[in-house]
């Protein structure tokens, strides 16, 4: 008798959780990420409570500029987190868009003229532009402090400033999920803190996988 009462208790709760979740409406996940991500449909600006997170990898070719010697060449990773300032601004215009605020912890391995270890940290200011589309373009710059043991003749301390201006775009392939590529400009030096101090410029070309949440 006392187990007949607690398989009819299991029944009873088990009809009563099916009965509930029956009633209840459907939950759709992508909708509510969107919701909370764009402010309209995909590509059409998105909400003053968007984050970024981004992983990203790629290389530098360096050449010979501003009194550099060497062309410095590269390998980078770069891990990064955003925010939108305010949702989008321009309306009515072609460059209607969101101003987003990045930091970025990049780090990799000089490969030539010389093995060689460089890593940063950069805030950035970046734009995206509201296209209506999947493939949201943007424009971005920053300027941080890096570590590296690149030294002479173009670097000569450990503790250098990094500036950057980079283009790209992101490509999404779901509601909340893009390929990121972007191409860009990468400059080292230590605005004359200690000497040698020529500097390190590099183009740089990266790609990945960014997260809007």
């Amino acid at each position: 008798m006392k187990q007949f009462r607690q398989v009819l208790m299991v029944f009873i709760g088990t009809a009563m959780v099916a009965t509930r979740m029956q009633a209840a409406p459907e939950f759709d996940s992508s909708v509510s990420q969107t919701t909370q991500i764009w402010q309209g449909i995909i590509g059409e600006g998105f909400q003053s409570s968007a984050q970024t997170l981004s992983l990203e990898a790629g290389g530098t070719v360096g050449f010979q500029a501003l009194g550099g010697e060497q062309n410095h060449d590269l390998a980078l990773v770069s891990l990064s987190y955003g925010h939108m300032l305010d949702g989008p601004v321009g309306k009515d215009h072609w460059y209607v868009g969101n101003w987003e605020l990045r930091g970025e912890l990049f780090g990799g391995q000089q490969f030539s003229p010389s093995d060689n270890w460089l890593v940063g940290l950069t805030p950035h200011l970046r734009y995206d532009l509201a296209t209506g589309t999947r493939c949201v373009p943007f424009i971005d710059g920053g300027a941080g402090v890096s570590a590296t043991g690149i030294g002479p003749p173009d670097l000569s301390g450990t503790f250098e400033f990094n500036i950057q201006g980079n283009l790209g775009a992101h490509w999404f392939f779901r509601d909340n999920l893009a390929l990121t590529l972007e191409t860009g400009y990468l400059h080292v030096s230590c605005a004359g803190i200690h000497y040698p101090n020529q500097g390190l410029n590099c183009v740089t070309v990266k790609a990945g996988l960014t997260c809007f949440f």
